[in-house]
């Protein structure tokens, strides 16, 4: 599956008033009518509990320089968001700055996706950020869109 080109997202929510997260390729759009998105948190997060709990969710399409935020929200156990600049949406969930387009969601349902959950959500707000071209993954590294002759 690594021959499959991937845009990073990370899935952010406020747990009280601490924010939450999780890196994730594995995201798509579902439904323009209504207006629905999906992605596949594995089962072995220890985020992802506490990001279901919380219902509301932004999905921050990562722009091309933000890969070391990408691998900070990969790992467990660190304080995520140390260093890492956001603004609450709407929903109250994190938007991190210089994400290329913010998504706002309410989680609709989990579904079993073998080693992965499988999440579908209805899209509350879109936002285009100022990030720009998007960061890919391929082949187990990231990527960048270089631009046509």
């Amino acid at each position: 599956m690594s021959h499959f080109a991937t845009g990073v997202v990370i899935v952010t929510a406020m747990a009280g008033d601490r924010p939450v997260g999780l890196t994730c390729q594995s995201f798509t759009a579902l439904s323009l009518d209504p207006p629905m998105i999906l992605f596949c948190p594995a089962r072995t997060s220890t985020s992802w509990p506490v990001l279901a709990a919380c219902g509301r969710l932004c999905v921050n399409i990562l722009s091309a320089d933000q890969h070391e935020i990408s691998n900070g929200f990969a790992r467990s156990g660190a304080d995520k968001f140390a260093g890492v600049a956001w603004t609450p949406l709407s929903n109250g969930a994190p938007a991190l700055e210089r994400a290329a387009a913010h998504i706002g969601a309410s989680i609709a349902e989990v579904h079993d996706g073998g080693d992965h959950h499988i999440v579908t959500c209805h899209v509350e707000s879109l936002r285009a950020g100022e990030g720009g071209a998007p960061l890919l993954y391929y082949r187990s590294e990231y990527r960048h869109l270089r631009p046509q002759d």
